[in-house]
């Protein structure tokens, strides 16, 4: 599976956040093409601020994998991770990160900081940005426009 079709999948991840009210991000995690993990945001289902897509991504991987250390794993996420989403993918040793909409906000892998990037770090992360960039910004506009 390419990046592409990973992030359709990754839209369709985010768009069954908004059955329980959650911010519409959306997250799949590929081995060597094939996906191993599917997750979206479930801050509001759970009431864990650490619900995150890409947060639970990491958990359901390293249960199948058997191993906290991912190092073929791909995520492929529909927003730009924030500072513990992108924390959390270089403590799992990720290998790619592929997301749609830029966080200028919260990002942190390459946006408002890039953890995905310091050298400082134990690991570094191959990052591709902004695919199906407009897609994604889109839900999250739509999902805001409800609240307001």
């Amino acid at each position: 599976m390419d990046d592409l079709a990973a992030m359709g999948l990754a839209l369709e991840e985010a768009r069954s956040a908004l059955a329980h009210g959650d911010v519409p991000i959306g997250a799949v995690g590929l081995v060597e093409g094939e996906v191993v993990a599917r997750a979206h945001n479930e801050r509001e289902s759970l009431q864990d601020p650490t619900a995150h897509a890409e947060v639970l991504l990491l958990r359901e991987a390293a249960a199948r994998a058997g191993s906290w250390r991912l190092a073929g794993l791909t995520v492929v996420v529909t927003l730009e991770p924030c500072a513990m989403c992108a924390g959390a993918l270089v403590a799992a040793r990720v290998a790619r990160l592929v997301y749609g909409a830029d966080d200028p906000k919260a990002g942190a892998a390459g946006s408002l900081y890039n953890l995905c990037a310091d050298p400082r770090l134990n690991h570094e992360i191959e990052v591709k940005a902004r695919v199906e960039a407009q897609q994604s910004n889109e839900l999250l506009a739509e999902f805001f426009a409800t609240l307001r």
